[in-house]
């Protein structure tokens, strides 16, 4: 039997990340699993639409109290750890940008019971996410928040397609999210196989105008930002 498994029913009384709190007991293994499965949760960004990518590095940080009682328990507890976390991630059909990996660190600033997450996809790197399309097998990413498509010199990306207009469709992108407008086009647009005049744009979403066929993707990018995380 593992390490953690009498503590596997205590996470069904975990409500929103309720786990800064001090236990008469002291932290329990069960709140850090918790703590790493949500931030898992909250950091996941979907690339595709059969991939989920999450960060793979992560630095449980812990008060002088915790920390000697967690690191204690020998390298058993962490292997536990990395058990769950991957049986998590497994079910919620997660990726990991790297190898998994789990350590504690000493935070002479956080009380006794209160935990900190922070996770990164590498030391130093943090990963953003870039939109960009595929045409006819080359990639354009799309660096602005309106991009514009069609067979005019007037357009961002010119395609060679007497089927399309000048300007045929628009990309728009907030940051976060994407949306295709047809631009009253002569021959009309398609996504996924359907008429659309305005729509919101998912990972791997075909846009079809004329004979060209534009394929919507969102990519993972290392920047040299700090690792974002939580406490717990």
């Amino acid at each position: 039997m593992g390490l953690l498994d009498n503590f596997e029913r205590g996470l069904e009384r975990v409500v929103n990340g309720a786990f800064a709190k001090t236990f008469k007991s002291g932290l329990q293994p069960v709140e850090i699993s918790a703590a790493l499965r949500r931030e898992l949760d909250t950091k996941a960004a979907v690339v595709a639409r059969d991939r989920i990518l999450v960060p793979h590095d992560f630095t449980v940080r812990l008060s002088r109290v915790d920390y000697d009682r967690m690191t204690a328990m020998g390298p058993q507890l962490v292997e536990e750890l990395t058990h769950l976390v991957q049986r998590h991630a497994t079910a919620q059909h997660y990726s990991f940008a790297g190898t998994l990996r789990i350590r504690f660190s000493e935070d002479p600033a956080l009380g006794q019971g209160i935990l900190e997450v922070v996770s990164g996809t590498a030391s130093g790197t943090d990963v953003t996410w870039v939109p960009a399309v595929e045409i006819d097998g080359r990639r354009h990413d799309l660096t602005r928040a309106r991009t514009v498509i069609g067979r005019g010199s007037e357009a961002d990306i010119t395609v060679d397609d007497t089927g399309t207009s000048r300007k045929h469709v628009e990309i728009l992108w907030d940051g976060k999210r994407a949306q295709v407008n047809d631009l009253g086009s002569t021959n009309g647009s398609q996504l996924n196989g359907r008429k659309v005049a305005k729509a919101p744009l998912e990972p791997d979403d075909v846009i079809d105008i004329g004979r060209t066929r534009i394929v919507f993707r969102v990519l993972a990018q290392a920047t040299a930002d700090r690792p974002g995380g939580s406490r717990a």
